[in-house]
């Protein structure tokens, strides 16, 4: 074999290893991206579950408050009436 062969045999053999190192890296950068994106996914789920309770709370809490200002309101009618028929 001649000296260029050799070197060429060399230089090939190298970039091989060389890429078989970066493939097995990257394979090892997706599967721990892939880990990310499942725990990113369960903490926006969480969230969601949150946001979905705090919004029937709230509507909750806003027909309280509104049912709250119709008895109110029933109870200055009643004032209101009691008070005009005494007057007469």
């Amino acid at each position: 074999m001649d000296t260029i062969q050799i070197l060429l045999l060399i230089v090939l053999i190298i970039s091989t290893i060389f890429l078989t190192v970066v493939g097995i890296q990257l394979a090892l950068v997706l599967l721990e991206l892939s880990r990310a994106i499942k725990n990113i996914n369960k903490i926006i789920k969480g969230f969601d579950t949150i946001g979905v309770g705090l919004k029937h709370g709230i509507g909750e809490a806003t027909g309280f408050i509104n049912g709250f200002k119709t008895i109110l309101k029933v109870i200055d009618l009643y004032k209101d009436s009691k008070n005009g028929k005494t007057k007469k």
